[in-house]
């Protein structure tokens, strides 16, 4: 076989494979050496090269001795036997490392087959061909609605469906759910209380939640069908909790809840692909990726530096001589694919906090498990001598193959992430050159890989809560001035108690939030005048249309997010509030509102030296 003058005739010898392909006479023999492989293999080799460096050690550790095999054209057949091995070059060109480049397809793809590795070759030396296009599942931005049933939560479905927004349910009853939000909503039947339930294909699609999920408390002496007696929330019946418990509705449901829709809504820090942050610390299967697998002679690694930090501490660092030799002039490191995809759909890009050297990389993301597929691609450039936090959004990558763009592919899916890679190269694509292209040693220090997501950040998980939640312990208070539910939060079994500690596990679970603490919910119109407050003190009454309405603008406010607070109406109890149908008052620019919010006050101020014990 003959590939740009160069002459490469190999041997080899395999037991137990016999393989016959129809083709062209011609013959080709392939020794394929490297250490450590299965001892069934024959250990004989001849390798008639000149030397080339060795790989780095600390990569492709997993490389053991290929097979031996002959390939033979003619009749075709693919056997065992005695070989012989002789690589030799043209004037004017290096000789090939071919034993490196079995390595790196090894590392990559575990032990191949002898045809599919044929193919493989004769694919890489032969030139490009056309692109496997990989499939793409598309992904809508859902709301997910909990506890949709509810006097607030179908009250949000309907104002969600009003403007258009795609909604799902996630409801306990589904005859209940359709008989009430219509036969068409998009539903799904779980219990926030029983983690199995909450199966992940539920979630595909969600990008937000507003949960309005509560404990049920009814009046002792029984309600109506339609819970009317409760719902009204003026006339004070003595009340019970009606099935589970608050323990397992308002924290081990949240808990529960959190836990299954995370990777949904994404964490407003961003998630850590590599590197060490703190404590935390998130090593990725990394092996070289160069220009040999295309008869290159560049060479590069990627270590830790155990001090090479910008603080000091450890830190990546992707190194190694990029050569043009052979027509080259690329080096990368790419991880091998992942077990599972890596679900990066919450998220607007990957973030690379570096040291840069002033050159120009790419980074290449696949979402197939295929060795040799799409990479949708994009280059960043770094300023020289700097520690710099660059971004990359996913909006900016480009479908490549083979430094081409492939204009059919389907869009980049964040869902689906298999793998990962860096790369210094000659080549932009299309034809392009990197301006900032120089042959020999080069050196990126890479702290840490993580995604991000893009400013204004506004809240992914919308909880309805409660004003009251803190009161039940707070010393000094007049239990007798305060809401029933807060004089009854023992006989109630420590329903407000546990509520607090469902907001604590939202505020703690690093996605954007908001928590809305509504006064007495009643079954009035939408209109009356709000006050909003902070730290847990007013008392009054609002109307849960209104809160509905609340919940869903927050979803797009900036302002409202990470922020805890409670809201009532100006209305008095005794008053009831009304408004003309034909007239109805405008709905509120609730930014208003939101703009005066502040981070960090829940009321729990006040019980830190008396905390609260069950």
């Amino acid at each position: 076989m003959q590939e740009r003058g160069a002459t490469i005739t190999i041997t080899f010898e395999m037991d137990l494979c016999s393989l016959t392909i129809p083709s062209p006479a011609s013959t080709s023999v392939f020794n394929f050496q490297g250490p450590e492989f299965p001892r069934k293999l024959s250990n004989k080799s001849s390798h008639t090269a000149l030397a080339s460096p060795t790989l780095p050690k600390p990569f492709l550790q997993n490389c053991g001795r290929p097979p031996i095999l002959i390939y033979q054209r003619g009749s075709t057949r693919l056997s065992c036997g005695a070989y012989r091995t002789t690589i030799s070059a043209e004037a004017g060109r290096q000789n090939w490392d071919f034993e490196r480049f079995v390595k790196t397809l090894y590392f990559f793809n575990g032990l191949p087959s002898p045809a599919k590795f044929f193919d493989f070759l004769v694919e890489k030396l032969s030139g490009p061909s056309s692109s496997k296009l990989v499939k793409s599942m598309g992904t809508s931005d859902i709301v997910l609605v909990a506890g949709a049933t509810g006097g607030v939560g179908r009250r949000v479905v309907d104002v969600l469906r009003k403007k258009g927004i795609p909604v799902r349910v996630l409801v306990r009853n589904e005859e209940k759910a359709r008989r009430m939000l219509g036969s068409d909503i998009d539903l799904v039947i779980g219990d926030i209380t029983k983690d199995s339930t909450l199966i992940p294909e539920y979630f595909k699609g969600v990008k937000k939640v507003i949960n309005t999920v509560s404990v049920i408390v009814g009046p002792k002496e029984g309600d109506t069908p339609d819970r009317a007696k409760y719902s009204q929330g003026i006339k004070f019946f003595e009340p019970e909790i009606k099935g589970d418990s608050p323990e397992k509705v308002e924290y081990i449901g949240m808990r529960n809840l959190i836990k299954a829709v995370k990777d949904n809504l994404g964490l407003q820090k961003g998630k850590l692909l590599f590197g060490f942050e703190g404590d935390n610390y998130r090593q990725l299967p990394w092996g070289a990726l160069d220009d040999v697998v295309m008869g290159g002679v560049s060479e590069s690694n990627f270590q830790i530096d155990p001090s090479g930090a910008e603080n000091g501490g450890p830190t990546g660092v992707f190194k190694g001589v990029v050569s043009t030799a052979n027509s080259g002039g690329f080096a990368s490191i790419r991880t091998q694919n992942f077990s599972e995809p890596e679900n990066l759909s919450a998220y607007d890009g990957l973030e690379f906090h570096l040291k840069g050297d002033g050159r120009r990389y790419k980074v290449i993301l696949r979402i197939s498990r295929d060795w040799d597929t799409v990479g949708y691609t994009a280059g960043f450039d770094t300023e020289k001598g700097k520690w710099q936090s660059i971004q990359v959004p996913f909006s900016s990558l480009r479908p490549i193959f083979r430094a081409r763009t492939v204009s059919d592919a389907p869009p980049f899916d964040p869902s689906s992430v298999m793998s990962l890679q860096l790369m210094f190269s000659k080549f932009e694509y299309d034809g392009k050159l990197n301006e900032t292209f120089v042959e020999g040693p080069f050196e990126l220090p890479v702290s840490s890989i993580r995604t991000y997501i893009k400013d204004p950040i506004t809240p992914r998980f919308v909880h309805v809560s409660s004003a009251g939640v803190t009161r039940p312990e707070r010393p000094g208070l007049d239990l007798s001035k305060q809401p029933p539910a807060v004089r009854l939060n023992k006989e109630l079994d420590y329903i407000l108690t546990f509520k607090l500690k469902g907001e604590d596990l939202l505020r703690e679970s690093g996605i954007p939030y908001v928590i809305v603490r509504p006064c007495a919910l009643t079954e009035e119109p939408a209109g009356a005048d709000l006050i909003f407050d902070q730290g847990d003190n007013i008392t009054g009454k609002i109307s849960r249309e209104e809160i509905a309405r609340m919940c869903v603008a927050a979803l797009e406010s900036p302002y409202a997010c990470n922020k805890t607070f409670e809201v009532k109406s100006v209305v008095p109890f005794s008053e009831p509030f009304t408004v003309d149908p034909a007239n109805p008052p405008p709905e509120k620019d609730y930014d208003i509102y939101f703009k005066n919010l502040k981070e960090g006050i829940t009321g729990k101020e006040l019980l830190q030296q008396n905390p609260v014990s069950v």
